[in-house]
């Protein structure tokens, strides 16, 4: 259903509960045998909604940051910078990010974990554009630009930073 596997469990047992879970990526949905078809893609549909945004909840591996990061170097720098390795970083406390550009490594905060990913997304391209412009020069201002939640990010960022400062 919409591009989406589903495994529709109908039991004589249950009588109102309908529940749901994913397996292996096929959601399976546990439903009474009354239910309607309409009806079952109706709860299948929000079941898949809910389990998006749960996912979409969840802090991205290691893996799924240095893919990001590459989707976004395509994106916004057409592909040139590649970095080798993008990862959480318990060590940094004062930066968001950094990177080392003779290796093509960046670190993100592990603060950075629970922000939005649209946050996360602003300080990747930062540290990516560090893979291209070492300095924070007016060529490295112009790349960083390129992502649109660029100010909205430093803001929010600086918002956080404040709020760790006056904490307490």
């Amino acid at each position: 259903m919409d591009g989406h596997e589903v495994l529709v469990v109908r039991s004589a047992r249950r009588t109102r509960t309908i529940t749901a879970d994913q397996v292996a990526g096929t959601l399976r949905l546990r439903v009474p045998v009354r239910l309607s078809q309409r009806e079952v893609e109706d709860h299948a549909r929000a079941f898949q909604k809910k389990l998006a945004r749960r996912a979409a909840r969840r802090p991205r591996s290691d893996e799924e940051l240095l893919e990001r990061a590459r989707a976004l170097s395509t994106r916004y720098f057409d592909g040139v910078p590649q970095p080798e390795a993008v990862s959480w970083s318990t060590q940094q406390h004062q930066r968001w990010g950094s990177t080392t550009s003779t290796t093509g490594t960046i670190r993100l905060s592990s603060r950075l974990r629970e922000m939005p990913a649209w946050v996360q997304d602003s300080v990747l391209v930062h540290e990516l554009a560090h893979l291209i412009e070492p300095g924070h020069g007016p060529r490295f201002k112009e790349l960083v630009a390129k992502y649109p939640r660029t100010g909205e990010a430093d803001a929010f960022l600086a918002g956080v930073s404040w709020a760790d400062r006056n904490a307490g």
